[in-house]
């Protein structure tokens, strides 16, 4: 198992570190949340598809969250669940499969920036068979390689990082002013207040998202920190995975009628 071939072709994937005692509890745990992610989001998406009151375009981009949240969560969790069941020195993965993980993971946050960011480390050869952390990500693979080339990566993530999370935070300011002015200059109780619940439910998952994709993001820099960097990186792919079919889709109001009709007829019948 020492030879060129296996520590260039196979991994060993960190996973989580989880102890003895405590290994069924985190994966019943983690698999009830893998189970109730999919659920909710599959029945949202059957419910708009299905429901021709729902076939508008604002219905039609919810539909398309709970797509990418199902694709999110399905490419790191069932994986995971398998590694927490195995012996840490067991936990083995081909390069191919790391990479194809690494790609749709990053599919998930933000295609464009992250395939670049793929292809400029598939380039590098690498001389290290660890991935130091629970699933593959860009900065898992370029960890892999020993060239100065990997310098490249670290200043082209870091500084498209800090672009895209300033953007996204200044695309956020600007647009809860403009609510919170029409808000204040709006006397209308009713609408303020539809206005106050659905964007304190936005704000929830969009700074969840933010702060554990930041954390698991920086934190790669300073393997001091990296049982903190697993736990963010865990939480950025099944926490807002779980509450966006509520914020979004309990929070509409057509969207919940339809629920509740549907719920209820489902009952009466039974």
């Amino acid at each position: 198992m020492d030879n060129l071939t296996f520590r260039h072709s196979i991994l060993l994937v960190e996973g989580l570190q989880v102890t003895p005692q405590s290994t069924y509890v985190v994966f019943t745990f983690l698999l009830l949340v893998y189970v109730f992610i999919m659920v909710s989001n599959i029945a949202l998406v059957i419910l708009i598809s299905t429901e021709k009151n729902l076939h508008h375009p604002m219905h039609f981009l919810f539909c398309n969250l709970p797509m990418n949240d199902i694709l999110g969560t399905t490419v790191i969790l069932p994986r995971l669940l398998q590694d927490i069941l195995k012996e840490t020195s067991e936990r083995y993965m081909t390069y191919v499969e790391c990479v194809v993980q690494a790609y749709f993971v990053h599919i998930f946050v933000a295609a464009c920036h992250y395939v670049l960011m793929i292809g400029l480390t598939v380039r590098l050869s690498h001389c290290r068979s660890k991935i130091e952390n629970p699933f593959c990500d860009n900065a898992s693979l370029f960890k892999l390689s020993c060239e100065d080339g990997v310098v490249v990566n670290n200043v082209y993530g870091i500084i498209y990082t800090v672009v895209l999370f300033s953007f996204s935070i200044l695309s956020i300011f600007v647009t809860y002013g403009k609510i919170a002015n029409v808000c204040i200059t709006s006397k209308n109780k009713a609408l303020n207040s539809k206005a106050i619940k659905t964007c304190s439910t936005h704000l929830a998952v969009y700074l969840i998202m933010l702060v554990s994709g930041s954390t698991f993001i920086f934190l790669h820099r300073f393997p001091l920190y990296s049982e903190s960097r697993k736990l963010a990186s865990i939480m950025f792919h099944i926490v807002p995975p779980g509450l966006n079919p509520l914020v979004y889709g309990l929070q509409t109001k057509e969207i919940r009628q339809k629920f509740v009709t549907f719920w209820c007829r489902e009952k009466g019948a039974s």
